[in-house]
């Protein structure tokens, strides 16, 4: 008999201090014909970081789920501190000490940051008191830790960088011991990433155990003490952070040899296809977000945009794809763009021959209860090829079409018919990736390409980013990643506050001159 707590769960101080954190034993999950994870084993040491590995669909987030109560596994055993423990719900997962950040965060957006932590872990009826007492043990966490936020502010205020320092107080609040984290940085600038990283160190010197699901290979060597690596659906390996290489743990992953730099040829560019001159936008709230831009984007190259969020990139790719307003000249092919409003929509943009992979895909580039085969239809269901008449679209072709993509880009599970909020964040966007690259368009705008994807998909969408370029396609990259904006880039134009600071060839630059730009300092002075 273990033992136990008046609850009938673990009784958390009578854990073992020597025996692991966590152990996972022969632990499978099916989704109908789904198997997500397959006889998994797994052992994490408390007081470590231990990273879990693998590309979309390799059952990291459905495994952590099982830990956390959001599913049962159909067979296998949970130890919590060296004793069985059952985890039906999330509740019990949090009266075992197991905290979770998820990608997308579970905040209320109108609710404060103190409203947010106590929500759901009230002391009663009469909030007064909990609020109070969150309020000190917040600041005690906040100072402890360096998750300085204010407690009174609003999360719709908050950078996503501070918001997931909130989900990190919630789960210290409840006094987790455990903390997992699924794709941490996917949202975040490299500053805000380091600075998690720190945070993450910290937690770990004070005897909590982290459990880190990412597909980030720099991250996974920065921070992390022990990595597995999972491949649809099974453990493949565990191994020691500092016994490995990022080649190695890429090609665990993947099962084959991954390249893990952008290989293309020197660009050909021709005639422009984008021109931009004096390029306003105004936000709702009267604040200017572009100011002045002006760039051009020749067939055959692509310009990189590099910058810290919230400079002005997003704004310039919503205009672009006919998303948003301004004021100035955009031409394309020398045809002038509507930026009014009057005809300043998506479909406009098509006609034109631009396709556009949003920063967003979830709230801009797909319907998330629609299914996939319609989700590859959205914006381009107008065309010939999905039309049976007139009246009526062509739902078999539609569907062919879609199998088709998915087994291009390999989209997991390829199922047209399975719901896009049912795709992990990397098929999602991979979805989204195959609907606009296959679009054969003139230009194409694309943000955070690889957001949430994984090493194998990365090296993919970079290969069919470089083949677009090379079929003479004028291509315009937003990323926050500045490896890949040098990597893939022909050339680099660095935003800061809504203005172009400077164009600089990758070939003649490097992270640190770019860092400086991107801070607004031209090196002028």
């Amino acid at each position: 008999m273990t033992p136990e707590s008046q609850t009938g769960r673990p009784d958390r101080a009578a854990l073992s201090a020597s025996a692991p954190a966590i152990e996972l034993k022969g632990i499978s999950k099916a989704f109908g014909p789904v198997q997500a994870n397959k006889d998994i084993s797994i052992s994490v040491k408390r007081g470590s970081i231990h990273g879990i590995i693998g590309e979309n669909g390799a059952g990291k987030s459905t495994l952590m789920s099982i830990l956390y109560g959001f599913y049962k596994a159909d067979t296998g055993q949970i130890l919590i501190g060296g004793q069985e423990t059952e985890i039906p719900d999330s509740q019990a997962a949090i009266a075992a000490g197991i905290g979770m950040v998820f990608q997308h965060f579970k905040l209320v957006e109108n609710f404060t940051v103190l409203e947010n932590v106590i929500l759901g872990a009230e002391d009663g009826a009469m909030l007064q008191p909990s609020i109070a007492k969150a309020r000190e043990l917040l600041t005690q966490l906040a100072q402890e830790y360096e998750l300085n936020v204010d407690p009174d502010a609003l999360i719709e205020n908050l950078s996503v960088g501070h918001q997931q320092r909130v989900e990190i107080l919630k789960a210290l609040y409840r006094q987790a011991d455990i903390l997992i984290l699924d794709e941490p940085t996917g949202v975040l600038t490299p500053a805000e990433a380091d600075h998690l990283f720190r945070i993450l160190r910290g937690l770990r010197d004070e005897g909590k155990t982290i459990v880190l699901i990412t597909h980030k290979l720099r991250e996974i060597m920065d921070v992390t003490d022990t990595v597995s690596v999972m491949r649809r659906g099974e453990m493949v390996a565990t191994v020691n952070t500092d016994e490995t290489s990022p080649e190695e743990l890429a090609e665990l992953m993947v099962g084959r040899k991954v390249l893990l730099r952008v290989d293309k040829a020197p660009a050909q560019p021709g005639d422009s296809v984008l021109e931009i001159a004096d390029l306003r936008v105004t936000d709702e709230k009267g604040v200017d977000r572009v100011k002045g831009v002006s760039l051009n984007v020749r067939a055959g190259e692509i310009l990189g945009i590099a910058g810290v969020a919230g400079n002005g990139q997003s704004e310039l790719m919503q205009v672009l794809g006919g998303m948003r307003t301004g004021s100035g000249t955009i031409r394309v092919n020398g045809a002038p763009i509507d930026l009014s409003g009057a005809r300043a929509n998506g479909q406009a943009r098509r006609e034109l021959g631009i396709a556009h992979v949003p920063e967003d895909r979830q709230r801009e580039g797909l319907i998330m209860e629609y299914f996939a085969w319609e989700n590859v239809a959205f914006g381009y269901h107008h065309q010939e090829k999905y039309q049976r008449n007139r009246w009526l679209m062509d739902n078999r072709a539609l569907r062919a079409d879609t199998e088709a993509k998915m087994e291009k880009f390999d989209i997991r599970p390829p199922l047209p018919w399975t719901q896009a909020k049912s795709f992990s964040g990397g098929n999602q966007q991979k979805i989204v990736v195959a609907r606009e690259m296959e679009s054969d368009p003139d230009l194409l705008l694309v943000g955070q390409p690889t957001r949430g994807v994984d090493i194998g998909a990365i090296e993919f969408i970079h290969q069919q980013i470089v083949a677009l370029r090379d079929q003479g396609k004028a291509i315009l990259l937003v990323s926050v990643e500045l490896d890949e904006i040098m990597s893939l880039s022909d050339r680099i134009a660095v935003m800061f506050d809504g203005q172009i600071m400077g164009e600089r060839s990758p070939t003649e630059t490097n992270e640190k001159e770019l860092g400086l730009l991107m801070a607004g300092m031209t090196g002028d002075a």
